[in-house]
């Protein structure tokens, strides 16, 4: 029989050395995987963290394994390359660092083994993702096993699959499951044993055949219902040998339909099934990628408390353990490969093995709906090669996957009438009017507009999100990087989107804060701060609660601005969420009345003297908050960028006339702006396009990217042009903002 041997304990490792080490070096540190040598240089910004080769040895007696005639070595998550070396002999490389892999190790296994795994994750042309706003963390970050089975066993070798494929089919009250494995060494008087159990494991289905496929019929079947009900059977497979079982594998599933239309979103058994959710990000602060079990229960539990139908799991193959929360949730999930940012020619065959990869190893999924082909891949437009390279992916899924769809998830530049659309199945788009540029109203129309152009094509939000760390304010504004912001910003997103039913499916950007070590905006470097819950999750930010009050059923109550308590204004806002129908507010024990609101936000206007306590009760619930009047701003609240070549209150303003603080759309709408900026934009940008970091934007032509960046201040959009290779130096940002200053504000 099968014994999985955990090999996770005490790793020698190093980043210093510079060959395959023949003995494990004392000075080297022991770690136990899971391991990431960027647990910390990964967040802490300065896009400067180690990437390289490192390497992890470890000895092993053979007779500490359990006796078998074959001996894998399965990897199930080395970032991004790696090289397997057993007794100094290499046996095998990979490239895709968030999949499963193996390597058949028996015939170099002798008595005393040293294996050596060298991890690279440096940049290169071939191995995805290379360019994405994300650490990509080395390391052996997930679990090592030796996996010990018979000569004759279920595949080990292909693609990291687990050697069984499950479709069911819903026929009626009705199923049939088909079952097919993937035998190595099979001899002809082995059989296998099919059984199928429910949930409570009673046997309702089985038989033996020597046939490597077979259909087993499930009566009455119980249907896997997304969040409602998501019930699983397990299917196992044994091979036998007479009455002796040689090997055996077993999968859960799940028995349901579905569809997407183009009018009425996702259909899930039949009925509407609203997909309202979030992406996700593996990471975690000081761990990096290398979670634990727990980790990942804990972020399951948190995207259910929120009320989410689904979570896009972005932006490469999640761990198997999250899939499998996933699957007993209910949670509906987009699964996609890193082909992402920057499109390489080089590229292409990593592209289809971990498309490989992430099917062979997912297919058993319920949860999982749609197979992603790529994210913001054509911001530059898109040539051939990348047309090419997506129909051969989409063709690729549809050749390995006859149940489920494909789509992409454009980025707002990508016109609606790019060839790139036609390919997949579904198409969602990556929008940030009202963060990057634009304002929050534009984002319904937009999809409105994209409906109305292509009413075959189901459309829908694969990211939307603003930064919010622990600034505050009560007059929130575009960019300053407040909670209280990013609470305005979801509730008006929220408004639109949650009432366009025609959108199959929107996913907020992020559910978590992570690590982005090239970031350094919002005061604290190497992180995005869109998550609606701190990389530590520690902290849920108020629009957490925004959607909580939409999505989950369960009665809530949340009063916003909890760490917002000093304010200087006489009369303040507060802000409830709930998902009842009243809320009314005390203040210091004395009602201020009570308020109505069908979209689950409320709104009081609280006179604000001395010191208060804020009690919202909606029902027998209730949340309580403190508020304190002052005379002068507590700087505390205000952002203060770390390393900055400027910040907003280092520039000077000249009343009536503008500066580096107004936006763009304005200064434009002036002819001496016109002129200032079109100098500037041709001295920076050639031929009227942004260029660098592998791409083009051609703004002339793009009418929606221009609006976008309208809604820039100046010296916000000249921090972000510097991720596209524009850099801009203090002394031109105070010449620039001294030319301005000469430019009179039209009277309004």
């Amino acid at each position: 029989m099968r014994t999985i041997y955990n090999f996770n304990a005490k790793w020698a490792f190093t980043k210093m050395a510079t060959e395959i080490p023949s003995a494990i070096d004392s000075k080297w540190d022991f770690v136990n995987l899971p391991h990431s040598w960027n647990a910390i240089d990964g967040q802490d910004g300065g896009n400067d963290y180690f990437r390289g080769t490192a390497y992890y040895a470890k000895a092993l007696d053979k007779m500490d394994l359990p006796t078998a005639d074959r001996y894998y070595l399965e990897i199930r998550g080395a970032n991004s390359s790696a090289d397997v070396y057993l007794n100094g002999k290499h046996l095998a490389h990979h490239d895709g660092g968030y999949s499963t892999w193996r390597v058949d190790i028996t015939d170099a296994l002798v008595r005393e083994n040293l294996f050596v795994i060298a991890v690279d994750n440096s940049a290169n042309e071939k191995v995805y993702p290379q360019m994405a706003d994300f650490t990509f963390y080395g390391g052996l970050y997930r679990d090592v096993n030796i996996i010990c089975v018979n000569e004759s066993h279920f595949d080990l070798d292909y693609y990291g699959g687990p050697g069984i494929k499950v479709t069911p089919a819903v026929c009626g009250k009705d199923a049939k499951v088909d079952v097919e494995v993937f035998l190595t060494n099979k001899k002809e008087n082995q059989r296998i044993r099919y059984t199928v159990y429910d949930a409570n494991e009673n046997v309702i289905a089985d038989g033996t055949t020597d046939e490597t496929n077979i259909t087993l019929d499930i009566p009455n079947v119980h249907l896997w219902n997304g969040r409602k009900d998501p019930y699983l059977y397990c299917c196992e497979a044994e091979l036998l040998c007479g009455e002796d079982v040689l090997d055996s594998v077993c999968t859960r599933f799940g028995c349901r339909t579905f569809r997407i239309d183009p009018e009425n979103g996702f259909i899930l058994n039949g009925e509407e099934y609203p997909l309202r959710g979030v992406s996700r990000h593996q990471d975690r602060w000081g761990i990096g990628n290398a979670l634990l079990p727990e980790h990942h229960e804990e972020d399951i539990d948190l995207i259910c408390e929120v009320g989410a139908t689904t979570i896009r799991l972005a932006h490469y193959q999640h761990d198997q353990h999250f899939y499998d929360l996933c699957d007993e949730r209910g949670l509906v999930i987009w699964a996609e490969i890193p082909y992402i940012s920057k499109h390489m020619p080089g590229g292409r065959e990593n592209t289809i093995s971990q498309m490989k990869e992430l099917i062979t190893q997912n297919y058993n999924h319920p949860s999982i709906v749609v197979w992603g082909l790529s994210n913001e891949i054509s911001i530059g437009g898109s040539d051939e090669d990348l047309l090419e390279n997506h129909r051969i992916l989409n063709d690729l899924c549809h050749e390995m996957d006859k149940t489920r769809l494909t789509t992409i998830a454009a980025v707002s530049p990508c016109k609606m009438d790019d060839p790139y659309l036609q390919i997949p199945d579904v198409v969602s788009y990556n929008h940030y009017f009202g963060w990057y540029g634009g304002d929050t109203s534009m984002n319904g129309p937009w999809f409105d507009k994209f409906h109305a152009t292509h009413p075959t094509i189901p459309i829908g939000c694969s990211e939307y999100g603003c930064e919010a760390l622990n600034w505050h304010t009560s007059k929130p504004t575009q960019g300053d990087y407040t909670e209280e912001y990013q609470a305005y910003y979801h509730e008006e997103l929220i408004k639109q989107f949650f009432t366009r039913k025609y959108m199959w499916a929107t996913h907020v950007w992020n559910m978590f804060d992570f690590g982005a070590d090239a970031r350094s905006e919002g005061g604290e470097n190497g992180q995005n701060h869109k998550g609606l819950i701190t990389f530590d999750r520690k902290y849920k930010k108020d629009s957490f609660y925004a959607y909580k009050a939409w999505l989950n059923p369960e009665p809530m109550i949340h009063l916003c601005g909890k760490r917002y308590v000093d304010r200087v204004e006489d009369v303040t806002k507060i802000t409830v969420y709930s998902n009842l129908p009243e809320v009314e507010l005390f203040a210091n024990g004395v009602s201020l009345g009570k308020k109505t609101a069908e979209d689950h936000f409320f709104y009081f206007d609280v006179p604000n003297v001395g010191e208060q306590t804020l009690v919202a009760v909606a029902g027998n619930l209730k949340d309580e908050s403190k508020i304190r009047k002052v005379e002068v701003f507590n700087e505390a609240y205000r952002l203060k960028e770390k390393n900055a070549i400027l910040n907003w209150f280092d520039i000077t303003e000249v009343e009536g006339h503008f500066s580096l603080n107004d936006k763009i759309s304005d200064i434009m709408a002036t002819m001496q702006g016109k002129i200032l900026f079109g100098g500037l934009m041709m001295k920076m940008m050639p031929k009227g396009k942004t260029q660098g970091a592998g791409f083009d934007i051609d703004l002339k032509n793009n009418p929606e990217m221009m609006q976008m960046m309208g809604g820039f201040t100046v010296l916000r959009l000249s921090g972000m042009i510097g991720t596209m290779g524009v850099n801009l130096t203090k002394e031109d940002l105070l010449d620039l903002n001294a030319k301005l200053n000469k430019i009179k504000k039209p009277n309004k």
